[in-house]
């Protein structure tokens, strides 16, 4: 079973190396990785030049564009049957690729979802961490959502369902892509043990954090999807919307409370609730008190970013 493994990145010149090394290293050897450089304005494309002289299998290509468009220019390019799919920032376990491939030998399986581990420095990073993906514990063997930083997929569904849609600006476009799949009803195969590390994740700071969910924000409403096969009403923008719902109930409490005192005081317990409930949900899944409180913290900020960023993927 001949396997490409398709990259998009820009800007990896500290990281590429590790995902590369970590690609030739895999117990089930890849065809060909074909990597698609974005415009990268650091030395990304020459570090990738010093693998191509170690390895022919390694391809490169700088196209300027979005990660969408990258994303199909790497995959039109692969000449397997087999693609699969890892987001620079990332390193491959050395297993991964022979357990994200494996279901293949089922005709009727078109896609498989892998899995990522994420890594933290601190508190604030484990709290981050929950906002940002799944822990294992959270894991759905039948519901899990394929993630472009861990996937696999036949050539040929990428061609049925149009591949990915280039109207996207940062983000989005895997989301838009795997709801493709999944309302094409193509079987997906969802593979915990096919784990990538998400090393990225111990290097965000708070302010870029914020900044991704403002661009992932902004994706989901140009994606547009509401009722998700497979999350139904937990879609993302029904999330969104909801957030949003919190907020205008508590900004009508508050200016209700001029006229009646009492409601200030229901609006503050719907504050302190709201607070706690971010505190449990952290805890329970970190066991660290102190990611708990930055998950006080971090609900609120990313609450405002999110809707900043849904307002403006709606306006695009």
């Amino acid at each position: 079973m001949k396997v490409s493994v398709c990259i998009t990145i820009l800007n990896e010149e500290k990281n590429i190396s590790k995902l590369i090394v970590s690609l030739l290293k895999q117990t089930k050897k890849p065809n060909e990785i074909v990597i698609v450089d974005g415009g990268s304005s650091d030395k990304s494309v020459e570090v990738i030049g010093h693998w191509q002289k170690k390895d022919k299998r390694i391809k490169c290509l700088v196209e300027k564009g979005s990660i969408a468009h990258g994303r199909n220019i790497a995959i039109d390019i692969a000449k397997s049957p087999i693609i699969a799919q890892i987001d620079a920032g990332c390193v491959a376990k050395r297993d991964w690729l022979e357990e994200i491939t494996k279901p293949f030998k089922y005709e009727n399986v078109g896609m498989v979802a892998g899995f990522y581990e994420m890594f933290a420095r601190n508190s604030m990073q484990k709290a981050m961490n929950v906002f940002h993906g799944l822990l294992p514990s959270q894991f759905d063997p039948t519901n899990f959502v394929p993630s472009a930083r861990s996937c696999a997929f036949r050539n040929k569904v990428w061609l049925e369902v149009g591949g990915y849609s280039e109207k996207f600006e940062r983000a989005g476009e895997d989301t838009h892509f795997f709801y493709k799949i999944v309302k094409n009803k193509v079987k997906i195969a969802r593979v915990k043990q096919a784990v990538v590390e998400w090393r990225e994740t111990n290097k965000l700071g708070f302010k870029v954090s914020l900044k991704k969910f403002y661009y992932y924000a902004k994706g989901d409403a140009q994606a547009g999807i509401w009722w998700h096969p497979s999350k139904q009403l937990a879609s993302h923008n029904i999330k969104i919307i909801s957030i949003f719902l919190r907020y205008m109930v508590g900004i009508i409490l508050l200016f209700l409370s001029i006229f009646k005192p009492l409601l200030f005081l229901l609006t503050l317990l719907l504050g302190i609730i709201y607070s706690f409930w971010a505190f449990r949900k952290i805890y329970l899944l970190t066991s660290d008190w102190k990611a708990g409180l930055w998950g006080i913290v971090i609900q609120f900020t990313s609450d405002f970013c999110v809707m900043a960023g849904f307002a403006n993927g709606l306006v695009k």
